[in-house]
């Protein structure tokens, strides 16, 4: 049986309380998936993503997708992050990582957010 987990990943920060979006984003997700779903950061947090990577293949699965909760594509989404994502496929052979762009790449999550922004504007 095959087991898809997938994996947030998000800069880090000093403050703990900066990933509280994160964690309600994986809760979000949890309530909709059986399948597993982490979070991991690039720095100053943990876990770091090798980790969240072997914690996955650990738990059973097969395949996992890599999701940068980055609001574009900068540095470190186009540098750091397949630097780890290959280190992560070369110590995990047999598992399938898809990472996919960063979300505020995609056109419904900048929909969701212009949104919010006119709903914070007070104009409907």
């Amino acid at each position: 049986m095959s087991k898809h987990g997938m994996i947030l990943f998000g800069h880090g920060a000093r403050d703990p309380r900066w990933a509280e979006p994160f964690e309600r984003l994986a809760a979000k997700l949890r309530a909709t998936r059986s399948d597993p779903v982490s979070l991991a950061f690039l720095e100053l947090m943990t876990p770091d993503l090798p980790t969240a990577v072997a914690t996955l293949a650990a738990d059973g699965c097969n395949a996992v997708t890599v999701v940068p909760v980055f609001f574009g594509q900068g540095g470190h989404v186009r540098r750091d992050l397949p630097r780890v994502i290959d280190e992560c496929r070369a110590a995990h052979p047999a598992l399938t990582i898809h990472c996919a762009t960063a979300v505020g790449e995609d056109d419904a999550v900048l929909d969701a957010v212009a949104d919010y922004c006119i709903r914070q504007s007070g104009r409907q």
